[in-house]
């Protein structure tokens, strides 16, 4: 989601936004600072806080006078709550099919205000060196998500192993792929197991976050989506306002630090050298989510 979405342990979880609730509530006063200053700085929901881009942000903003903080999270639901909540001003962690799921659910407003990156999704095998190798009737492991297990299905398609009802969609199942025209079968899995499964499979949809867990880099994938193609507007990694917030000029300057080459260049690297820096306006992906939030309702 940034990066592919996993959901990690709930009791760190839990630590994380009791810390974050309680510092929301402490020091306030009559006279609030300004946010974005020493005393108030703006709050950054993300959960990679551990990569060193990070720091080169927070010293780049600070430079430009804005004062940040980065709050680290281990549940992916959590920074969507807190933003909404107003115990966040940002959050940096998610691709537009997640939010526009969050919004959906929670009857939310919650607004991209700029564009990160896309992360490709990518098939890996160690048994097979091409797609064209994998057998008929192959078994393929796919992430059992419904945000990366459609996102896999479509992966799978472009590559010519299945084909899906009507073209298949961001919101396709494994019930939607069309057996007799299809090559390979799927098994749904906890989306961390996808690399384990490898040995087990002819291949594997692997979310860049569980590669190097297989022994494997990127470079060794059979097959990965296009992230420039309209297919992967939905998983634009995004920055994530308050829709009342979407115009702050301070918010739009981190955005702008944040697309300086230095930092871009601490992105790429974190990712293995996968991501792909997108720089999509804010206007363009409102359009992208408003489009998967009507898509979204009308499968309700």
């Amino acid at each position: 989601m940034a990066r592919s979405l996993s959901i990690a342990a709930r009791a760190l979880a839990a630590v994380a936004a009791t810390t974050l609730a309680l510092s929301a509530c402490a020091g306030s006063d009559e006279s609030e600072p300004a946010a974005g200053t020493s005393e108030d700085p703006i709050r950054i929901g993300v959960v990679s806080s551990g990569e060193k881009y990070w720091d080169t942000f927070k010293q780049a903003a600070s430079d430009e006078g804005i004062e940040v903080e980065i709050v680290n999270f281990s549940d992916y639901q959590l920074p969507n709550q807190g933003l909404t909540d107003g115990d966040l001003d940002l959050n940096q962690f998610q691709h537009l099919q997640f939010l526009a799921g969050y919004n959906v659910a929670s009857g939310s407003d919650l607004a991209p205000i700029g564009a990160t990156a896309v992360y490709p999704l990518s098939l890996y095998s160690t048994k097979h060196a091409s797609v064209e190798e994998i057998p008929d009737g192959g078994e393929i492991a796919i992430p059992n998500d419904e945000t990366n297990q459609a996102r896999a299905l479509l992966v799978l398609q472009e590559a010519g192993l299945l084909k899906l009802q009507d073209g298949g969609s961001a919101f396709s199942t494994p019930n939607d792929i069309l057996a007799d025209e299809s090559k390979v079968t799927v098994t749904p899995v906890d989306a961390a197991q996808t690399a384990i499964a490898l040995q087990d499979v002819d291949a594997s949809i692997i979310n860049n976050d569980f590669v190097g867990d297989a022994g494997l880099t990127a470079d060794d994938a059979i097959f990965a989506d296009d992230p420039d193609s309209s297919a992967a507007e939905p998983y634009i990694n995004v920055w994530v306002a308050r829709a009342e917030d979407k115009d702050n000029e301070t918010y739009a300057q981190l955005i702008d630090i944040f697309h300086t080459p230095e930092i871009e260049e601490g992105v790429l690297e974190a990712s293995g050298g996968t991501g792909v820096i997108k720089d999509n306006s804010a206007e363009e992906l409102q359009g992208i989510l408003d489009g998967i939030q009507e898509d979204l309702q009308a499968q309700g």
